[in-house]
């Protein structure tokens, strides 16, 4: 859903970032920090009337009410504490929550609901200035009790602005996504004009919740079987691909130009199927012999690649590094099939694993976390770590 309109567009920049944080739902200590910053240093009642116009009342019938009374607790102890002024709408709206709330649980069940995640896009090439793209997403509050598919993880916010960031290299290319959750990188690659975008997962639950986030952003899907996925199809197609079961002959039918995966490497039962249907899925080669060209196969890293980018700047020298970071990632890509996964490293012992089986399956992968990094599109994400990410670039060893 891409917005260009009063609600965002009228506001200054801080103010953007703590709606956008508001709609993320962001940790409360974070809307706290990011209020304080609006105001200088302190929530006055000028920064006050703002959060409930833009925020408390306007979202009060859309949010997880839980949320909303939380916050409020937060705001309403913060405001105390340094002797300000509190609005008697913040009273009044908290001690209704206290009286029709039961007192809540934290964590119990497998809750759902809905984020909204706004990329602020006003600094990226090719799009216009303040525009933001704004994906609402069904998600699970717990990510730790049997819901893990359907919540929104660092790495897959990690990808999702880097396809954003570089709308050139996904366009045009069709692209198969592993273990694609709630939906954000099929959501991305649709916006960014991707030719064919194949979403799967091997939980049913998770692709039904997936289904549901691409109709909530305007997006038609359509149930694919796997034997049938060369079926011409303007939407999205939506798979279940438990990887254990999945044929050659299957995965072999999709012929992605780039495979996506987003905290895939996780659990060390599950990375022999993972390196087998990767495997399959890389080893098609293009009718371009990418071989006779060295650049193509080890393309040169982009000079200074290791500066930040400097959003909004458009000095000649960092247009430059920007031109020479696309042709970098065209290079790099562009030599059909590769994967590009992303991932947090919990556990040393099961990446080690995971690089071993892929070396065995001749697999080479390369880390590209120091080589591009996408711009920082969710600036107001406090909760979003983006350093713990790091990027890897796979591809089938010539022999």
């Amino acid at each position: 859903m891409l917005l260009r309109g009063p609600e965002m567009e009228d506001l200054d920049l801080l103010r953007q970032r703590l709606v956008a944080a508001f709609l993320a739902m962001e940790p409360p200590d974070c809307l706290i920090s990011l209020a304080r910053t609006c105001g200088g240093g302190s929530i006055g009642e000028d920064v006050q009337g703002f959060i409930w116009s833009h925020c408390i009342d306007r979202g009060d019938e859309k949010c997880h009410v839980p949320y909303l009374k939380n916050f409020l607790k937060k705001l309403i102890k913060e405001v105390e504490s340094t002797g300000g002024s509190l609005l008697d709408e913040f009273y009044e709206r908290y001690a209704f929550y206290m009286a029709s709330l039961k007192e809540d649980v934290p964590g119990k069940g497998n809750l759902r609901v809905v984020k909204c995640i706004s990329f602020l896009l006003n600094h990226v090439p090719g799009f216009s200035d303040q525009m933001q793209l704004l994906v609402p997403l069904q998600c699970s509050v717990n990510m730790l009790e049997g819901d893990t598919g359907c919540a929104l993880w660092p790495s897959g916010i990690f990808l999702s602005e880097f396809i954003l960031s570089f709308p050139q290299v996904f366009a045009r290319k069709s692209c198969l996504e592993v273990g694609s959750g709630v939906g954000l990188l099929g959501i991305c690659l649709q916006h960014v004009k991707a030719s064919k975008v194949v979403l799967t997962d091997g939980d049913m639950s998770s692709l039904a919740n997936l289904k549901l986030n691409l109709v909530m952003n305007g997006i038609s899907n359509t149930d694919v079987p796997l034997d049938n996925t060369c079926s011409v199809s303007d939407a999205v197609q939506c798979i279940h691909l438990p990887w254990e079961s999945a044929k050659e002959s299957q995965l072999q039918l999709f012929m992605p130009d780039i495979v996506l995966g987003a905290d895939v490497i996780y659990d060390p039962s599950c990375l022999p199927h993972l390196i087998r249907v990767l495997s399959i899925l890389l080893s098609r080669r293009k009718s371009i012999d990418c071989s006779s060209d060295s650049k193509a196969q080890h393309p040169t890293p982009p000079q200074d690649h290791r500066i930040q980018y400097d959003n909004g700047n458009d000095n000649p020298a960092q247009l430059q590094l920007e031109a020479a970071t696309l042709e970098f990632l065209s290079e790099e890509l562009g030599c059909g099939p590769v994967a590009l996964i992303a991932s947090v490293i919990r556990n040393i012992d099961t990446f080690r694993c995971f690089l071993k089986l892929a070396h065995e399956a001749n697999i080479a992968v390369r880390d590209l976390t120091q080589t591009v990094r996408p711009f920082d599109l969710l600036p107001y994400m406090q909760s979003y770590s983006r350093g713990d990410v790091r990027l890897f670039i796979l591809s089938q060893m010539r022999e």
